[in-house]
């Protein structure tokens, strides 16, 4: 018939032309009109691709054969008459299309497998916080597993569609072919965002949300938005793409009509969350994990909705990311400007501070999100009053070209070591003060040792602290037990008169006396460095004081006003130091006279991942 018509064509005088139209017409009309009335809706409650498929192609040919010889009747004749009946065949025809298109639709809703949900869902942590978001996605899957289809028959339906939407535009019905598509694939998407648990919020509601309401909310859409995109979105846009292969201009008004809208909708809500006006530190953490996940999705959003109708969807996930980052800066600004602020007062004993515990914990947590912190704070540099030491910028990061985050946690730990600094000013004590920075360096040092802080700061960052520790200890010891070590003679066994070594030994005991008694509340709360100390201690006192101990313990008698103690009387008496008052496992310390603050005033993070 196309070699008909290409011969044929212009070839004759006007009542040739028509002739020949109403000819080929009759030909026409003769072969398709039984296929086509066969499957008329009014005689026929039989479907078509599900009960006789045989049949389809036929169909489908006598469709587009009618089409074709309509065509070729409006180009040759000026007959309107000849296309009368073939039009009303033709409304048959569309009807039986439509209608099979709306079943294969209907009965197929569902593109979506319970391993590809899996797949999309968020990270978890495994911690009972995060137990909610586990319970959510093993929600999701169970309903998508009711309602999944394998590969090969999504396959069928697919080519199925195509077929007929193929047919549809070539005859000229492609806007209906559409409509029905965009009102049975908008729903699913809807319906699918709504078992997702994504909904669609004003920013008056969001605001007036108590904290853990939305932060559930926010936990929920995490774990949706990655099935969202990757999976729900991906899939309409390869279906879309298939279906309506035959126009791209019916298949980018497909997806527009069916996602633009929902996909909106989840890119509004981090926008809204990142307005929150009681944001605090504590919920940092779930805007770097909101920022997070739209960043790994970022490549998948660009794609997807890379056309001009839809470009709308990635300006507002844009615009999220930039308020969600906005939100993190200003935290991070308001953190480093609540540690330089810190009015608080150190506790009796020494022990390690509460502000120590929350800026170190809080920093760890900051670590795990390097990825996205280094995006917040590319374009953001530190404000240093001061020049950072070179150690600090020596790390394997900034090696690579991307030491941001590592100049800015380092700069955050010497603002905390800075207000520690001033903090042992409070001590009206000198070694208690050396003390107490040693507690807490070596607190801040360990933490940085057990976290992934330790690459992030470089190699050189721990050692040049450890050293620092060891030199504060040492300054403690020197100053703290000075009047005990000068007690003593430099050679403790050197001859000397019998007033003399009553003399030393007096001066010993109320050195130590006068050490022991008030030292006896000071505390290390780590086992370790308060083993060290101990054994320091222990070599330079027990060490200097037995030899002199035995060498002249006989020549003044044994008095015990003037020989109070044994060399092991003092080993007991420093094993039993650094517990503190109170102490328990736990490092706590009862404080006496404690003018430290409440611990809610520095509580420690939750991230809650």
């Amino acid at each position: 018939m196309t070699g008909f018509f290409s011969s044929s064509k212009h070839s004759s005088p006007p009542h040739s032309s028509h002739k020949l139209s109403e000819t080929l017409m009759e030909d026409t009309l003769k072969n398709v009109e039984p296929i086509i009335r066969r499957w008329d809706l009014d005689g026929s409650s039989s479907n078509l691709f599900q009960d006789r498929r045989a049949e389809v192609k036929q169909f489908l040919d006598a469709v587009i054969d009618l089409q074709h010889a309509m065509q070729f009747v409006v180009k040759e004749s000026s007959s309107s008459q000849l296309l009368v009946r073939p039009q009303n065949l033709m409304q048959v025809a569309i009807k039986r299309l439509k209608k099979e298109f709306y079943i294969i639709l209907s009965r197929n809703r569902y593109f979506l497998e319970t391993e590809s949900v899996s797949r999309g869902s968020t990270r978890s942590s495994g911690s009972d916080e995060d137990q909610g978001s586990e319970d959510d996605t093993a929600e999701i899957e169970a309903r998508f597993a009711e309602v999944s289809i394998d590969e090969g028959e999504k396959v069928s339906v697919a080519t199925d569609l195509k077929a007929i939407a193929d047919c549809m535009i070539e005859a000229g019905y492609g806007k209906e072919c559409a409509k029905i598509y965009e009102l049975n694939r908008k729903s699913v998407i809807d319906e699918t965002l709504y078992y997702l648990g994504i909904e669609s919020f004003c920013i008056s509601t969001v605001q007036k949300m108590d904290w853990k309401v939305l932060e559930k909310k926010i936990k929920i859409w995490l774990n949706a938005v990655k099935v969202a995109v990757i999976t729900l979105f991906h899939g309409e846009r390869i279906l879309c793409d298939q279906v309506f292969s035959l126009s791209d201009k019916i298949r980018e008004s497909c997806f527009t009509e069916i996602a633009k809208d929902s996909a909106v909708t989840l890119f509004t809500f981090p926008e809204m969350v990142a307005k929150y006006k009681k944001l605090s530190l504590e919920k940092m953490f779930r805007i770097l994990d909101m920022y997070d996940s739209i960043s790994e999705l970022w490549s998948e959003i660009e794609m997807l909705f890379g056309f001009d109708s839809t470009s709308v969807v990635k300006s507002q996930a844009m615009t999220a990311m930039t308020k969600l980052r906005d939100a993190a800066r200003a935290m991070l600004s308001e953190f480093e400007s609540a540690v330089k602020k810190d009015s608080s007062k150190v506790t009796s004993g020494g022990g390690i501070h509460p502000l120590t515990r929350y800026v170190m914990n809080y920093l760890i947590f900051l670590s795990d999100y390097s990825g996205p912190i280094s995006d917040i704070i590319a374009d953001w540099p530190a404000v240093v009053k001061s020049p950072l030491p070179e150690s600090y910028l020596l790390s394997p990061i900034a090696d690579e070209g991307d030491g941001t985050v590592s100049v800015r946690l380092a700069w955050l730990i010497l603002v905390l070591l800075c207000k520690l600094d001033g903090k042992a000013g409070f001590y009206g004590d000198v070694p208690l003060s050396y003390l107490f920075l040693a507690n807490n360096l070596n607190y801040v040092v360990s933490k940085v040792r057990e976290s992934s802080l330790k690459l992030l700061l470089g190699s050189d960052w721990l050692p040049t602290h450890e050293a620092k520790v060891e030199q504060y200890m040492a300054n403690y010891e020197r100053m703290g037990w000075s009047k005990v070590l000068t007690s003593l003679p430099e050679d403790s066994t050197a001859e000397i008169s019998p007033a003399e070594a009553i003399e030393c030994f007096c001066k010993f005991n109320s050195g130590f006396e006068e050490a022991y008694r008030k030292q006896s509340s000071w505390v290390i709360p780590d086992p370790k460095l308060r083993d060290e100390v101990k054994i320091s201690l222990a070599k330079k006192i027990v060490s200097a004081y037995r030899p002199f101990y035995e060498k002249h313990v006989g020549s003044v008698g044994g008095v015990e006003s003037i020989v109070r103690f044994a060399p092991d009387d003092l080993q007991n008496y420093l094993s039993d130091l650094f517990y503190g008052t109170g102490f328990s496992e736990n490092g706590s310390t009862t404080a006496h006279g404690s003018s430290s603050p409440s611990t809610s005033t520095w509580t420690s993070p939750s991230r809650g991942r």
